[in-house]
């Protein structure tokens, strides 16, 4: 089986975090977002993973190297494509045709997820959904009365469904994913000048392709500060039972409430840390209180008091703050 990871995307709305790092390499208890989301979808998969594809934008040889680095981890080969142009999700994937055969997953790199079940790899295909409140936000998909999926509604402003497609697809034949993609592409079949995946799948189930639901017991979004803490938070609560605090971290006169990470050669002194912190290789916590929060790595904080907040890389502050939102090398005093 092959992952298929579109991740070209600017990240703009969480800035400034993403101006020298994509998001999907954004730290979430102490492993990026893109790794907890291929680790996921092999947890659910009976197959082998035997390839995952990243399509990027100038993202730098440093990037890629730490995507080979994740699909290797997994015992996968990694592919590395480009996209150029922001022209949709459908061209973002057909931007790995190559890769696009056997069976497939289809991932975009902004949501986490936990699940229960087992991909049905028999299956047509088998869209991840999970229920929320407000579906006029999400697409939507219908099912019929044997659970099959029957409509897939864009942004529904009357009520249609209340299971929100989450951004994970699985294909049986990936090969007839790319030629469906391709015809979009020929035929500039476009939506506001982008070419879409829910007009392939719709094409699709014309022909009778037979999609079923996947639904996941949790769906995390990482498009924020706040839902990347969020997120954060909750993955901490999911891995509560394991080691969480690296061995070569140091702590003096200090309490560190679980779950907490605590990444290699930290320092927490005078301080109390957690719940639900993340603390990045190298940092150092002194003479602080921190909770719900993520710091990043090489990062010095002093005499705070935080909670619901971000900090990036190699980051000094000090001073009377409760709440953060800032990347990497930013520096002040209060």
């Amino acid at each position: 089986m092959k992952i298929i990871v579109p991740m070209a995307g600017m990240g703009k709305r969480m800035r400034p975090h993403t101006l020298t790092v994509p998001k999907p390499l954004i730290p979430i208890a102490g492993k990026p977002i893109v790794q907890r989301l291929v680790e996921e979808i092999a947890k659910v998969s009976n197959d082998k993973i035997d390839e995952i594809a990243f399509i990027i934008g100038d993202f730098g040889k440093e990037v890629e190297n730490t995507l080979c680095d994740i699909a290797e981890n997994l015992g996968a080969k990694a592919s590395i494509y480009y996209q150029t142009e922001a022209l949709g999700t459908a061209h973002a994937i057909h931007c790995a045709a190559p890769s696009l055969s056997d069976k497939v997953v289809v991932a975009f790199a902004d949501t986490l997820f936990k699940a229960d079940f087992v991909l049905d790899a028999d299956a047509d295909s088998v869209i991840w959904v999970q229920k929320v409140e407000d579906p006029s936000a999400f697409g939507v998909v219908k099912l019929g009365e044997d659970s099959k999926i029957t409509d897939f509604v864009e942004k529904p402003q009357e009520f249609v469904s209340d299971l929100a497609i989450i951004g994970i697809y699985y294909f049986k034949d990936g090969e007839n994913l790319k030629n469906e993609l391709q015809y979009l592409l020929d035929n500039k079949v476009v939506v506001n000048g982008e070419y879409q995946l829910t007009d392939a799948l719709e094409n699709m189930k014309n022909k009778g392709l037979v999609f079923k639901p996947g639904q996941v017991i949790e769906w995390m979004d990482c498009g924020n500060k706040d839902a990347t803490v969020h997120t954060n938070q909750r993955i901490l609560e999911y891995h509560k039972d394991d080691e969480l605090v690296c061995s070569s971290a140091y702590h003096e006169n200090s309490i560190i409430i679980p779950p907490c990470y605590i990444g290699e050669n930290v320092k927490i002194v005078n301080s109390v840390v957690g719940p639900h912190v993340s603390v990045g290789s190298g940092s150092t916590v002194s003479n602080t209180l921190v909770r719900n929060s993520i710091i990043q790595r090489n990062s010095n904080l002093e005499h705070l008091n935080l909670d619901n907040s971000m900090v990036g890389n190699h980051v000094d502050i000090q001073g009377d703050v409760s709440e953060l939102n800032v990347g990497d090398f930013a520096s002040f005093s209060k």
